[in-house]
């Protein structure tokens, strides 16, 4: 399950775009009607279920939580019980169009070697996460001297699923070293809306509070 998913929103209904969150629909205008998808830690399937009405893709989900899958399996969804981290491996190469992964990157116990396997599985990969160089964060730990607990990351310390933080520059970083194009990028900042920094800016990594990134192996066939 994402751990920053929004389960405030129904299943298994057309959906006009505003009943998604925006960072979601801001993937989901990424994807071409009638590709295929496969969305990694859909939780409760709000994002599969737009795409799926709306967009007429051929969608498919892993959901760590059984609770998750069973809310989706329950309205037409095809989604199954799975961990991004040990089971991904399973999927043959180039075998989707798209494979999502929204806000669940820094809750997994191996996000580079998950990220390898993203751009091995889809022509291309769409992720987001948010930014722990975010200056609210910043100013938390400095001010404050504790780890912040905000409506992006709203889990105490002891309590929260998120193991690895990265920064944006962090992400980057770690897709130039493992030689995969960054095609495209949305930095959001405050209540998910599109900012006009670019990825490559420091001022993206102070002032962006999550990034959605469309990726692919570089060498991929267009």
């Amino acid at each position: 399950m994402s751990p920053l998913d929004d389960t405030s929103t129904g299943i298994g209904r057309n959906r006009r775009p505003g009943d998604i969150r925006l960072d979601l629909r801001l993937i989901a205008d990424m994807i071409d009607p009638g590709s295929r998808v496969l969305d990694i830690g859909c939780g409760d399937g709000a994002l599969l279920d737009y795409l799926v009405y709306e967009k007429q893709v051929d969608g498919r989900g892993i959901e760590l939580s059984m609770d998750g899958v069973h809310s989706c399996v329950s309205h037409g969804l095809s989604v199954i019980q799975g961990d991004a981290d040990t089971d991904l491996k399973d999927y043959p190469s180039g075998a989707f169009d798209y494979v999502v992964l929204s806000q669940t990157l820094q809750a997994m116990r191996a996000p580079r070697k998950v990220l390898e396997e993203l751009v091995r599985i889809g022509r291309r990969a769409i992720i987001s996460f948010p930014n722990f160089g975010y200056w609210r964060i910043r100013a938390s730990l400095l001010l404050m001297g504790r780890m912040p607990v905000t409506e992006r990351l709203g889990y105490e310390w002891y309590e929260t699923p998120n193991i690895h933080f990265c920064t944006i520059k962090d992400f980057t970083s770690l897709c130039d070293r493992l030689d995969i194009t960054i095609e495209r990028s949305v930095i959001l900042g405050r209540d998910n809306r599109p900012t006009r920094l670019a990825s490559a800016d420091g001022i993206a990594n102070f002032f962006g509070e999550q990034g959605v990134f469309m990726l692919r192996r570089n060498g991929t066939q267009e």
